[in-house]
């Protein structure tokens, strides 16, 4: 069963661009709100890039070809495992715990800050780097809660 293994963001008090990491909190419970993101991330917007979802089991792939892969290390905040990755196509929503709905936007691509820490190329990674997706209906989430595919397209 899909279910969640890391939820990240970035708080006000951490320091905002460290030259060797990407600014992230863990957490085990975390607040998503409509059109937003996760509650009171610095980095929550509208738009498209409200929150950035990879999977797990292709984190470990990049794990094991050298890459910096712990909570928020790739620039993601939440990761799902066991999920089939033909649900992270633009429009599928996902379930994520009892009440919070997502939607998956476009593929996510990286930028010079992630080529910079990881020591790689975002060509390297290309495809691999997860979705942006948007909040449609806010909720509380925690880490081992399940997911679960409402809509494909």
């Amino acid at each position: 069963m899909a279910h969640i293994v890391s939820i990240v963001y970035t708080s006000r008090d951490v320091p905002r661009r460290p030259t060797d990491h990407f600014a992230r909190v863990s957490l085990e419970q975390a607040t998503l709100v409509a059109d937003r993101g996760i509650k009171d991330d610095v980095k929550g917007a509208g738009g498209e890039r409200q929150l950035n979802v990879m999977l797990a089991e292709t984190l470990a792939e990049l794990r094991a070809e050298g890459r910096h892969t712990g909570p928020g290390e790739m620039g993601e905040q939440i990761v799902i495992a066991d999920l089939d990755p033909q649900a992270f196509v633009k429009g599928t929503q996902l379930q994520l715990g009892t009440s919070a709905i997502v939607e998956v936007g476009i593929p996510r691509t990286g930028c010079d800050r992630f080529e910079y820490i990881q020591g790689t190329t975002k060509q390297s990674v290309a495809g691999r780097l997860g979705v942006l997706a948007r909040v449609v209906i806010g909720g509380e989430i925690g880490v081992g809660e399940s997911v679960s595919v409402l809509k494909e397209t």
